[in-house]
């Protein structure tokens, strides 16, 4: 048998990897897309629209809802997040120690409160610091409390991401301090601590918007209708209304300020991860 008389049988072309990748990825789409349109036609729309779009309600909200609520929500995260910064940073210091008791100290302090959810925490600050101190008033009123407690919660994971700042800038910046004759200290608060919230500017902005929404446990604490912030004013009107339509606006309230600040928390982080290319 000569070659001639082989006959080459044509191999048989399967799908490249390319082509499985676009079919795989047109498969999800396509079952998405099936649960979307299955979702929209098995839902009640009407009665949806009835219980939390009622434009006629939404529209008595305004401009209390943003005068009163959302002032509020902001001035109690703001103050929460400057309080947490501040201890913080004390006990990231606390953590990087020499002293073993302060390194113990402040270890005992974030496994607790990083533990302890923080709804707890918030019974603890209105029930039992009066109980503890009788006669004792917390400075700021109801704003002091609140920033109390939401400090003492962000301040255990701030301290946390702090301490991984500080140790991620090089050893070689603190040598280089000492070498011009600044002390430990001063090296530390002028060089070291500057560069370090460079690094880690993004997680503390996502812990930012952590507290914006866990500001919603003040109505825990007892609060005025001068003092309500959007949960506690959305629910509130709610069961005045007997509608639904007050917390689908305090919701959004919350994405109007949640949404541009996740946007921010990313650029930062493509910016940070580009840097470091």
């Amino acid at each position: 048998m000569t070659d001639t008389d082989v006959q080459v049988q044509p191999r048989k072309k399967g799908l490249t990897r390319r082509q499985k990748r676009r079919l795989s990825r047109g498969a999800q789409y396509a079952v998405f897309a099936a649960a979307v349109i299955a979702f929209a036609l098995s839902a009640d729309w009407g009665r949806l629209q009835n219980q939390f779009a009622q434009v006629d309600i939404a529209q008595r909200m305004f401009p209390e809802v943003i005068t009163l609520a959302l002032k509020n929500t902001v001035l109690y995260t703001l103050s929460g997040f400057v309080f947490g910064l501040l201890l913080g940073m004390v006990v990231a210091l606390m953590r990087l120690s020499s002293v073993g008791p302060y390194r113990w100290l402040a270890g005992v302090y974030i496994e607790i409160f990083r533990g302890l959810p923080a709804l707890l925490i918030f019974i603890f600050v209105g029930v039992a610091v009066p109980l503890a101190f009788p006669g004792t008033q917390i400075v700021g009123g109801t704003y002091g409390k609140v920033a109390l407690a939401l400090g003492l919660v962000s301040a255990a994971y701030m301290a946390e991401t702090i301490r991984a700042g500080i140790q991620a800038v090089p050893k070689g910046q603190m040598e280089a301090a000492r070498s011009l004759g600044f002390s430990p200290a001063r090296a530390m608060v002028s060089v070291i601590v500057p560069q370090a919230f460079r690094i880690i500017l993004p997680p503390l902005t996502n812990e930012l918007v952590l507290l914006f929404k866990d500001s919603s446990l003040v109505l825990f604490l007892g609060v005025t209708l001068q003092e309500r912030e959007l949960s506690k004013y959305g629910n509130d009107l709610a069961s005045t209304t007997a509608n639904s339509t007050p917390i689908l606006v305090a919701g959004l309230c919350y994405l109007l300020v949640t949404v541009p600040l996740g946007f921010v928390v990313r650029r930062m982080e493509s910016r940070s991860q580009e840097a470091i290319r």
